[in-house]
């Protein structure tokens, strides 16, 4: 389906909209910003947390979740942070805690450096309270600067909000001083993530976006518009899907995928990293990165909407 012209202006995309959320996000001046090969990375504010966070930041799957990678995985980290990198975002699941023990290592001598996210996929407070105890330890710290409830769904949303449910856990961790801000990550469905913000003022949200987005449960439709109200931090994942994003007659390098996520009004992107030639591109494009038109992200969508299904695997059911 082509997205045409009378669609796309009438959309939160238009340009009108787009910019007024830049402003409403504090990010009207960088969404136009380049940069050289040799500059830092420009930043953007993280919502209302004080941080000013790079444009590209560290997931911490890919090679970190890999437990046989530790040498590889700390090589990545400690490049990462020498170019900049000033966010590393991980959980206690990345591969059965291998990631987050990784992070540690480097962590342990460089914590100052890095504004650091971790997740709890149970769902529950006492259960919650535990991992939260495990993921300090790994990662070598006594506190987290952002502690996030991990891939909310339609069968997890109402007690995870419940008096019995981890959203209490998030909340007496920060009480205690563990961690400091709080925060929600969905990619399935957008309809629980926006339900969840709407019943709680998270500090910031990780949703996935990119630009096969549009053509199904759509995340920047649904959730992006109201994260920007609320002036949260907002970080895009699943930009490369995997890699599931590129096609020949669609988007087809790294520097397409990212541009398009940080084109909109977010503060920042995640992506994994296999080697550090991928994080050295990522940075980058990251320090080169000019904003789309409408009409180029427009041209983007309109490529994807062939193979969109692939490109949003991780999506709920059509």
């Amino acid at each position: 389906m082509r997205i045409g012209r009378r669609t796309f202006v009438q959309s939160i995309l238009g340009s009108a909209a787009l910019a007024a959320m830049a402003r409403h996000a504090g990010l009207s001046g960088i969404l136009a910003q380049s940069g050289t090969s040799g500059s830092a990375m420009p930043t953007r504010p993280l919502g209302r947390t004080g941080h000013q966070v790079c444009l590209f930041s560290i997931g911490g799957q890919a090679t970190l979740e890999d437990g046989s990678k530790q040498e590889e995985s700390i090589e990545i980290i400690n490049r990462a942070l020498d170019l900049g990198v000033n966010y590393i975002d991980t959980a206690s699941a990345y591969g059965q805690g291998s990631s987050e023990r990784f992070v540690g290592e480097v962590m342990r001598s460089r914590r100052k450096e890095v504004f650091l996210a971790s997740k709890t996929h149970d769902r529950s407070y006492d259960g919650s309270m535990r991992l939260l105890e495990t993921s300090l330890k790994r990662l070598q710290t006594d506190h987290l600067d952002l502690w996030q409830l991990h891939a909310i769904n339609p069968d997890n949303v109402d007690f995870v909000l419940s008096r019995e449910g981890s959203l209490r856990a998030l909340e007496s961790a920060r009480e205690q001083g563990m961690v400091r801000f709080l925060g929600i990550t969905g990619h399935k469905d957008p309809l629980p993530l926006r339900r969840a913000i709407e019943a709680f003022p998270f500090d910031t949200v990780l949703m996935a976006l990119n630009a096969a987005d549009r053509h199904n449960a759509s995340f920047i439709d649904s959730v992006l518009p109201l994260a920007v109200q609320k002036q949260m931090g907002i970080i895009g994942m699943k930009i490369p899907s995997r890699g599931r994003i590129f096609r020949e007659t669609g988007v087809r390098t790294m520097e397409q995928a990212m541009r398009y996520v940080l084109t909109l009004p977010v503060s920042t992107v995640i992506i994994g990293i296999s080697n550090i030639r991928e994080l050295e591109e990522n940075v980058r494009i990251a320090r080169e990165f000019k904003a789309y038109t409408q009409q180029e992200m427009a041209e983007l969508e309109r490529l994807t909407q062939p193979y969109f299904a692939d490109a949003l695997w991780y999506r709920k059911s059509m």
